[in-house]
């Protein structure tokens, strides 16, 4: 299966290349810029400054839990999407993205930690997510033959770098901890407690519901990905979403929630812009 494959069928339904993107997101492919961030939750206002957002999308749509701001911070355009949770959603979303003229797509969210050593607040960079999640099997080759449960998936391993890059840069300026990940994509919340004990046995270190299929869903349309998490509790410490987290755990989370991974991630924006810049002039 391919990107192509996959239009041709929508096609096949009646509907045209103009209204493959407006069609899930709510607004026409030319309106979204080169570089995406992909958010399942997080709220554009605790991170970006207001009056630097535009809303772009028409909320009457098909999907009308997707929210998208077009940003302009200082000169630098990026597109700003909520999908709101699940592999579902976040899946969508980025085929809806193989479009339009998006170049690099940046997912940023919560994810739990499964190892001691990771506090709450703390930085992970998947190399690698596990595919628990159901969605991804739709955009898998020969899907009803095959169970991909368990498949290992990729971010683009050059914007993964360069994330890496952008992250040891502000941590190592501001006393942030970040570390690599292996992380795994579940559809159950409530019932991942019971598969913690084979999921940790996989080497995970972190887990969380959209990341397989959104590196999935990338590597179809082949626009570069990465992802940056925020933890957000950490079952293994017993610092759950509900309790065991202090409120100076609870300070430093937000403080790299809202502060450093925007900070970071435009930092890595403004990096694609000048180097594409730099191959413009010559």
């Amino acid at each position: 299966m391919n990107y192509q494959d996959l239009t041709d069928s929508i096609k096949s339904y009646g509907v045209i290349d103009e209204q493959i993107c407006y069609n899930i997101l709510g607004v026409n492919s030319d309106i979204i810029h080169e570089n995406v961030i992909i958010a399942p939750s997080w709220e554009i206002n605790s991170l970006i400054n207001p009056s630097d957002n535009e809303s772009i999308n028409n909320t009457s749509t098909l999907f009308s839990s997707y929210k998208l701001w077009n940003v302009n911070r200082h000169g630098l355009k990026f597109t700003y999407i909520k999908t709101g949770f699940g592999a579902p959603l976040v899946m969508d979303a980025i085929l809806a993205l193989g479009n339009t003229k998006c170049q690099n797509i940046i997912f940023i969210g919560s994810a739990g930690a499964l190892d001691k050593n990771i506090k709450v607040g703390d930085i992970i960079i998947p190399k690698l997510s596990f595919c628990g999640d159901g969605a991804s099997r739709y955009i898998s080759t020969d899907c009803f033959k095959k169970d991909i449960f368990c498949e290992k998936v990729f971010p683009d391993r050059k914007l993964f770098n360069k994330l890496k890059n952008a992250t040891i840069k502000t941590c190592n300026q501001t006393d942030i901890n970040w570390h690599i990940g292996i992380n795994f994509s579940i559809d159950s919340i409530f019932a991942q407690y019971f598969h913690l004990n084979k999921i940790i046995e996989l080497g995970c270190n972190s887990i969380e519901m959209e990341t397989a299929a959104a590196f999935r869903a990338a590597s179809l349309i082949k626009i570069p990905i990465a992802a940056i998490f925020s933890v957000s509790d950490n079952t293994i410490d017993k610092k759950s979403l509900i309790n065991g987290r202090e409120q100076n755990t609870k300070e430093y989370r937000r403080f790299v929630k809202n502060t450093i991974i925007p900070e970071i991630v435009l930092n890595l924006f403004k990096e694609n812009d000048n180097t594409q810049k730099k191959n413009t002039i010559l």
